[in-house]
């Protein structure tokens, strides 16, 4: 049964080296190369968001052969806007990291 309370987070919507339509949910501006869920979890925690629950030993459903992960966050507002904000704190990490 679908639960409506949670949103499900995938890796590969931040991945700047995926197509969208291979599963990149944001504009490649807001996305990074080749992110790790450990990054996608400090991120998420950094923009204000709980983590009930994660994943690494997963598959991405457009991507079956590769494998991937995800994070599950309770439904505070609607998912594009969860992506955005998580998107700006994953770009100032990722730009931290390479100074």
């Amino acid at each position: 049964m679908k639960d409506y309370e949670h949103i499900v987070i995938w890796l590969d919507y931040f991945n700047k080296n995926l197509k969208k339509s291979k599963g990149r949910r944001l504009g490649i501006e807001k996305c990074v190369f080749d992110p790790s869920l450990k990054e996608l979890m400090d991120a998420t925690t950094a923009a204000g968001f709980k983590i009930t629950e994660s994943d690494d030993k997963v598959r991405f459903p457009k991507r079956p052969f590769v494998r991937s992960g995800y994070i599950v966050l309770p439904k505070e507002s609607s998912k594009t806007k969860i992506l955005n904000k998580i998107s700006e704190k994953l770009i100032s990490k990722r730009s931290k990291q390479s100074r």
